[in-house]
């Protein structure tokens, strides 16, 4: 696990009505402040990476579809500086994922239908403060394909 990184188990509640997927509430350990909220519609197949943000906080949960979610620790003071974590995410799955400013991530969507993230992050979204690199750049040792096990 990448210093930082925290995994927080969700509730969906269920009844013959549908269901509610909670997310993140003020009184939530990993909550900081709220900068905006946004969904991410992600194709099957389709590679969203790399970026990192140099002060905001990310809080990821997907709530339809499943995608395969990488995060790379190439910060120079980390004790998990190199270390690459893999999760799949869903809601079959569905977990919060806090990601604290300076982690290289991105995420894949896997499976048959168009994955949604959502994100309620730290801080409004600002040019200046992310910094990408393109999905197979040879500096982070990850590649996106399928692996067969």
């Amino acid at each position: 696990m990448i210093d930082g990184v925290v995994l927080t188990p969700l509730r969906q509640i269920f009844d013959e009505r549908g269901k509610v997927m909670h997310m993140l509430r003020e009184d939530a350990s990993v909550f900081s402040r709220f900068g905006e909220i946004y969904f991410s519609c992600t194709h099957p197949g389709v590679v969203k990476a790399w970026h990192l943000h140099k002060e905001m906080t990310l809080n990821y949960a997907v709530i339809y579809g499943e995608i395969k979610f990488v995060l790379f620790d190439d910060r120079p003071e980390s004790p998990t500086r190199g270390l690459v974590q893999e999760l799949f995410i869903s809601p079959e799955n569905y977990l919060l994922v806090t990601v604290p400013p300076r982690i290289w991530n991105g995420f894949k969507s896997v499976g048959t239908q168009t994955a949604i993230v959502a994100n309620c992050a730290t801080l409004p979204h600002r040019a200046d403060e992310i910094e990408r690199r393109p999905a197979f750049d040879p500096s982070i040792p990850y590649h996106w394909d399928l692996q067969h096990r």
